[in-house]
Parts: C-alpha cells; structure tokens; sequence
C-alpha cells in the first residue's frame, strides 16, 4: 500500500468525504492511519495514544481494508462492537467500494442454544415470573426467525434478563459434538463464518477468554489472523487481569447441586439416591460460606487467602467441600455416557472442582502440590505466574477468586509470529509517558505515539476546582462538594453527569441534590445509577436534555453524549482505586518488596489515566462546551496534582466560581443566538 493512497482516501474531496456529509479531514487521522501502516509492514507493534475527535475508528479501519490481511478488531464492550459491525464497517465498505467480508463473533453467552432453550421449554417449573414466561415466547420465535442467535437483536428481552443463562450455553455444559442440535448451532455459525471472513470483529472479553484456553492447552476460539487493531486499550490490563485469573462462586455451585440432582433422576435413576448426592453438595457449599461469615465484617466484604479470620475452620469447610466434589464426580462418571445432560454436569463438576483446588494452594505452610519439588530437592516443574487469592463475602453469597499479580509475560507472548498488533485510546499515558501502560502488558518494543485532540479546549472548556473545599476524608465533604455544585447546576441548563469514586458517595450525593432540588425548587429530573439498566439511564439522560445523572465506575468511560445535553461533569473525588482491592494492595506490596514506589509507580498513573477518562464525557466534538468540575483539592495543592491534571485536555482553568459562572451564561446566550 502507498501512503499516498491514504492521504488520497482522507482528502477534503476523496471517497470517504463524498460518501459521508459529516466527514472532517484531520492531519492526526492521516498520521495515525500511515503509523498503522507501517506497522502492518513491519510486523510489529504500536500503542497509539489519539485524543478524542481524532477519528480513530475510520484510521484503523482505512489501512485495515487496503491491506488485503486477514484482520482482528476487539473492541471494549460489545455495545461498542455492535455500533462497529452495524454502522462503522457498512459506511466504510459502501464509501471504499471494497469487497470486504466481515464478521461479528462474541462470547458463547451472546448466542442462543437450541439444545438449552428446548430444555427449558419443556420444563414449566424453571420459569420463575409471569414476565419469564413472555420472554421465553419472545426467544422461541426468535430461535425460528434469526440467522445470527445474538440476543442483542431480540429487543423485547433485556440481555440482562436471567432466562438467558438458561437458554444459552457455558462451556462447562455444552455438549460439543454430542449434541443433538448441532447443526443448528449459533456458536459454531459464528465460528465458521469468523475463520472465513476478511475482517472479524471481537471484544477484550473474547480475546482474553481465547488467551486463557490456549493458556490451558485448548483449541483457541479465534481465527489466525495478521493484524490485531485493539480499540480501547487502556481497558485491557484489568480485562486481562480478570480472564486469567478464576473464581467460583456459591450460587455455581447451588446450581452444580440443583443440575447434579435433575439429571441424575431423569436419566440415571436406579443409580444411586441423587437428591442425596445434590444436597450433600449444597449441604457443602453453605458450610462453606458460614465459615467464611467473619469476612463479611471486613473492609469491602473481602479477605485474601492469608487474611481469612478463621483460616483453620475454612480450610478445613473447604477441603470437605473438595471431597464432596469428589465423590460427586465419581458418581456423574460411572453414569455420565447415558444422557447428554449427565455428561455436561459430570464436566461442570470436575471444572469447579479444578478451579476450588487450585485456588488452594499453596497452602498456609507455602507447599504447592500444583508445583511439587522434584525427587533432589530442587524446584518443581513449570513455574506458576504469581497470584492473589481473596474470598467476596456477602450475606447469601460468597466467590472465591484468584487472579496474576502481572499479566505482562501472558500477554505479551500471546502475539503471533509476524503478527502486527495496533493499541489505541484516548487514555494509555501519563502526561507523554507510556511507561505504566507498557509495564502492564509488557510490550517493551512497541513503538509509542500520541496525537492530540483538534478540539479547542481551551475555547470549549474550563477546568473548575473549588477553593474552600474540605479533603476528601473530611466527613462533611459531600455536604461542600453539592454545595459547590449546585450554584453550576442553576446556572446551566444542559444536562449534568456527576462522576463518584464509590457507590456510597452515589447514593449520598443524589440524596443531597434530591433534598436541594425540592427545596430550592429546581425542576431537573434527577438520575442515579442502580436505580434502572446503565443504557436506559443514558437513553432517558439524552432524551431530557437537562437532566442530573449521578453514576460511578461505570460511567466513567463509554458514554457520548454531545451537544448540550451534557454541558457539566463534575468529579467528586480523585480517582485512587480503592485499598480493600486484593489485587492491588497485593500489587502494591509486590511494588514495595522490589524497592519501588508504589504510588508514583502504579496508583498515581492508573487515577490520571481514570480521571483523563472522566474528563473525556465532557467535549465530544468540534460544536461542544462546558465545565468540568473536581471537587478534590489535591489536583492543585499536591505536589503529585501536576501529573494529574497536566494530564487532561488542556481546558482554561479557574478556582473562582464565579468565573464559572460568567463562562456558562456566555456559552448559553452564544448558543440562543
């Protein structure tokens, strides 16, 4: 490919231009599109940090399609794969005149399973609701109908709904090849049509689920590929993080007793007294969590392995329930060839078992019968990637979960041989520097650029932080932080996104805004994140134009709403993860043994790149304004505050409010005009 082509396809008057009306050429798109480009040439690897309105998508894309290379894009969420596959793919194919074939391929989970929903079907007491019984119609028709199985096109059904987990597959229980249904298989459709497609669109998710079965020996799920485009990027340390580690939880194993017992009495009667063996493993797993019931007074309801209160009394609820397991999979094996349904809860069952001992070692006294020492004494075999082991504790419901301490080694030679990788995002360094994101994943060779927005944030801006307000530790801060909010908040009549560090400070402060509201009569609908889904919230926050959405982890990133129905963000707390996260404070640790700084070395670097997402909601396009506004000092009155917010767009900044004040007011008349 000549990179004249490219500079011909992004021109003022090239295909693109002429096939879509709100097309802006922009000299970052070119310079990124002609770095992926070399890239694919070279084989080799770019981390491409590209400000927001850079148009990274059509850059990524463009070189994507001329290369004439089999291509993998993954993206962060599967909203955003969908937005790919469905409108970014079609509008750039049709602009290019190229035959490209693409592909659409998710997590078994997404599709559904003719085998499960025929089950269920025949089964009138595993419907929980009248709604369920709705939503089951609903996804039978859908089953005839569809060509794909993805349950995001069936909209009468919310994918959150719990039936899906009934009529869709794991594959702890699918039957494989056994199945009788599996000529009609949505899974293996997908599958076939990725290996034969041009261009297969994936999420983080999916990929890193392929990287943990080929790290478990398993026939990976994707199609070999030249070039791997992650979009996103700055989500994959965490991602990664999660998929290779495990866990398992009390209501898998409720389910494993409640399956053990169906099963075994449809199929495998005369057998043995199945509803014995299922309440013994249920018996197993509540003794199990009533052990772990001191947890529930610790920080964040979690304990890890070497800080469980009553180790000795756990240890020993877990090595019963191990036995249990044990037994349990003795008896699916002797019966597990006589039904399909025996098969899969025999497999279930030996998985769960897997995970539970493997979580369990080594053991308190650092033995690992994982790894044992070789007959002189010396090392075991393959050495095991360091890991932290926590239990979750609540009520009625207890994980038990394991995860690396680094992924870096995993991921990084996860790349094939000649194999081009692209990483991009709008956030992956600190003030310039690569070097958190490039530890994170070991990509040491990677070649690192940066291209800033071509929005005018200084003009489109301004960067308010309160003078006065109390640190956040302070007990009164949300009381200050809403008063400080409020005056914004009457000023401006566009909608308002209130970002907190915690769910706590969610409910806190939406409280705080109710009781202002009603008292000061201010007449805005008033939106807190739990009290409906994450995208019926954003849909009715679009639709008021002016309404005050209050939200937490989840709404940090991923949401683009431009115009004046977001003209304020205001952060209430800078955003240090928190220090009840086993897998950080075991990071940490790992830091301060080595001799590093584990604050300027990995909590200062992930909070910039966190609150450079928050900030990122506010200017969308070239048309946007507003304020944003960070109710906590420390962003300019620590030393450490400097990285933070040189670290976000380059807004105007202010610490008096009424200057603040007179910007939204001549924003607004501006508008009116």
């Amino acid at each position: 490919m000549l990179l004249q082509e490219l500079s011909d396809i992004f021109a003022p008057d090239g295909p693109i231009a002429k096939a879509m009306p709100d097309y802006h050429p922009r000299q970052a798109q070119l310079e990124l599109a002609q770095a992926i480009e070399e890239t694919l040439r070279d084989h080799s690897i770019l981390i491409a940090e590209a400000g927001t309105g850079t148009g990274k998508t059509w850059a990524y894309l463009v070189p994507a399609f001329l290369s004439g290379s089999k291509v993998l894009v993954s993206t962060g969420t599967r909203t955003l794969q969908d937005q790919l596959f469905r409108r970014d793919l079609p509008r750039l194919r049709k602009a290019l005149a190229l035959p490209i074939n693409v592909a659409l391929l998710k997590g078994r989970g997404n599709y559904v399973c003719p085998y499960h929903l025929e089950r269920l079907s025949g089964d009138d007491r595993a419907l929980k609701s009248r709604a369920e019984i709705s939503q089951l119609r609903h996804i039978q028709l859908f089953a005839q109908q569809t060509k794909t199985g993805d349950k995001s096109d069936l909209v009468q059904v919310p994918e959150d709904a719990d039936i899906w987990n009934r009529v869709t597959s794991t594959r702890e229980n699918c039957l494989g090849q056994e199945c009788p249904h599996v000529r009609d298989c949505f899974v293996l459709k997908a599958r076939r049509q990725a290996q034969d497609a041009d261009l297969v669109v994936v999420n983080h998710a999916l990929f890193m689920a392929d990287l943990a079965l080929r790290e478990e020996g398993i026939t990976e799920l994707l199609p070999t590929v030249e070039l791997v485009v992650f979009d996103e990027a700055h989500q994959l340390p965490d991602i990664a993080t999660r998929f290779l580690g495990s866990s398992v939880s009390s209501h898998q194993l409720l389910d494993l007793s409640r399956a053990t017992e169906a099963a075994g009495l449809a199929y495998a009667r005369e057998s043995t007294n199945w509803s014995e063996v299922g309440k013994r493993i249920e018996h197993a797993a509540r003794q199990l969590r009533l052990a772990g019931a001191p947890i529930d007074k610790m920080p964040g309801r979690k304990a890890t392995f070497q800080a469980i209160p009553n180790a000795a009394e756990f240890d020993a609820a877990l090595q019963e329930l191990l036995q249990v397991l044990d037994d349990s999979s003795a008896l699916l094996g002797v019966v597990s060839e006589k039904h399909p349904d025996l098969a899969a809860v025999a497999k279930t069952c030996l998985d769960i078992r897997a995970k539970l001992y493997q979580w369990s070692q080594p053991d308190r006294m650092g033995n690992n019968a994982l790894n044992p020492p070789k007959a002189d004494g010396s090392p075991g075999g393959k050495e095991l990637v360091a890991a932290v082991r926590w239990v979750e504790q609540s009520l009625h419901h207890m994980r038990l979960h394991s995860a690396p301490l680094s992924v870096a080694q995993i991921f990084s030679r996860y790349r094939g041989k000649d194999q081009a990788w692209v990483l991009t995002s709008a956030t992956l360094s600190v003030h310039g520097d690569f070097g958190h994101f490039l530890r994170q994943l070991g990509l040491w060779e990677a070649r690192t650029e940066s291209w800033n927005s071509p929005f005018d944030y200084a003009g489109q801006g301004v960067l308010y932080v309160p003078k006065n307000l109390p640190l956040p530790s302070d007990r009164e801060f949300n009381e200050k932080f809403v008063a400080a909010l409020l005056p914004l908040i009457r000023t401006s009549t566009g909608g308002v996104l209130v970002l907190c560090t915690t769910l706590r400070a969610v409910d806190r402060i939406a409280e705080l805004l109710q009781d202002h509201f009603e008292d000061h009569d201010i007449d805005r609908v008033l939106l807190r994140q739990g009290e409906s889904s994450r995208g019926a919230l954003l849909e009715r926050f679009r639709t008021e134009k002016n309404a005050v959405l209050v939200g937490s982890a989840s709404f940090w990133e991923g949401i683009d709403v431009p115009g004046d129905a977001l003209t304020l963000v205001a952060i209430d707390k800078l955003p240090f993860a928190p220090p009840d996260d086993p897998v950080l404070e075991a990071r940490l640790n790992l830091c301060r043994t080595q001799g590093g700084n584990p604050f300027m070395e990995y909590q200062l670097p992930e909070a910039a790149i966190a609150l450079k997402q928050g900030a990122g909601r506010l200017i969308r396009s070239e048309q946007d304004w507003g304020v944003l506004m960070v109710g906590d000092a420390r962003i300019v009155e620590k030393p450490y505050g400097k990285l933070l917010w040189r670290g976000l767009p380059p807004f105007a900044r202010t610490r008096e409010p009424a200057q603040v004040v007179a910007f939204i007011e001549k924003k607004q008349a501006t508008q009116a005009l």
